[in-house]
């Protein structure tokens, strides 16, 4: 995949006509009407993104999209950086919270390395799409370059198309793994909201009040240093973005130019998806926030893209969990939607509730 602007041009709309159809079937199965509360809603849109009722979501897949960032020398996390790559291992070794979830769904778990700020084992069994060795501290300059931030996205999508259209993947989730990477979330959520950003800002892994303030000053620094403008999603991506919010933009549009739904984890998986729904507002038709973060701006991006979270378990961890666990009520919505039968398939009398 080369051009960005080809992959933007290829997301077409969900089509309403099935979603149309979809709501007719649910409001005619045996139970009342709306009984079934969003997953009715989420089954409607399963069929509007796969042109049919009859819809098939077993074969699951999560990519966990790592990377570094510079931002992290100013103090606004409680772990160092190599954590990024010790925790990479632990993936690949199962160990984690993402794999422990996954196997429960029946979910594949792909780990790649998409700016890790070393270089990592040859034997390890990652997919390998490093665009540079973590972003550069954006107090100073921007993250990356913008050649850069396409390069990731191109990456990204790629690897979610190719996983369609080769593996015969149907349902894809999106996670993240980076020490400071809640710290770029919130300043490309600053640049789209407009919102103050202490008002925005978390304490991502559980920094004390100190290291809070030091997350907010550098945020309002890098937003002042670099100006980027919320009408360019790639400048704001490459000012203040990261490697792996690169890739979880991609895996975005490539599953909506692949017709496929696309359930993204919490706060730096939607920082993503947002980037994402900038860049081709139709993609928004082919996403799902798993649930809602415990980060405070989470709340704020789901309002702005104007999906509902599937759950809210005060979770604020990453990796994909909220992925992990949403997907299979996903997939559950899907059989809903085709296995309960209808009042005049059942023989059962409807008195319109």
């Amino acid at each position: 995949m080369r051009d960005l602007k080809e992959l933007i041009f290829s997301i077409e709309p969900a089509d309403a006509s099935w979603e149309e159809k979809a709501w007719n079937r649910l409001k005619s199965q045996i139970r009342p009407r709306g009984s079934l509360g969003l997953l009715e809603n989420i089954a409607a849109r399963l069929a509007a993104i796969k042109r049919s009722l009859d819809i098939e979501l077993s074969k699951k897949l999560i990519f966990t999209m790592a990377g570094d960032h510079g931002v992290a020398e100013e103090g606004v996390s409680a772990y160092p950086q190599e954590v990024t790559s010790q925790m990479v291992f632990a993936f690949i070794q199962g160990w984690a919270s993402i794999n422990v979830l996954a196997r429960h769904g029946g979910i594949d778990v792909r780990v790649v390395d998409m700016g890790v700020a070393s270089d990592l084992p040859e034997d390890w069994n990652i997919v390998r799409k490093k665009i540079r060795y973590g972003t550069a501290n954006f107090t100073k300059g921007p993250a990356m370059t913008r050649e850069e931030a396409e390069k990731g996205l191109l990456a990204g999508a790629e690897l979610v198309v190719k996983a369609v259209k080769e593996e015969g993947y149907q349902l894809i989730g999106t996670g993240d793994m980076g020490i400071a990477n809640t710290t770029p979330s919130s300043a490309i959520l600053a640049v789209f909201s407009g919102r103050p950003v202490a008002e925005i800002t978390g304490r991502g892994t559980g920094i004390d009040d100190q290291a809070f303030q030091k997350k907010v000053q550098a945020i309002e620094r890098a937003l002042s240093v670099n100006s980027p403008s919320p009408e360019d999603p790639i400048d704001v991506l490459a000012k203040v973005g990261g490697c792996e919010i690169a890739g979880l933009a991609g895996a975005v549009l490539g599953a909506a130019a692949s017709k496929v739904p696309v359930v993204c984890d919490g706060f730096i998986a939607t920082a993503g998806a947002l980037i994402a729904v900038k860049l081709a507002p139709a993609a928004k038709d082919y996403l799902f926030i798993s649930h809602r973060s415990g980060e405070p701006g989470h709340k704020v991006m789901s309002d702005i893209l104007e999906l509902p979270p599937i759950l809210d378990l005060g979770m604020r961890l990453g990796e994909g969990t909220g992925a992990a666990l949403a997907m299979p009520i996903v997939e559950a919505a899907a059989k809903v939607l085709k296995e309960i039968k209808t009042f005049e398939e059942a023989g059962v009398t409807d008195t319109g509730h």
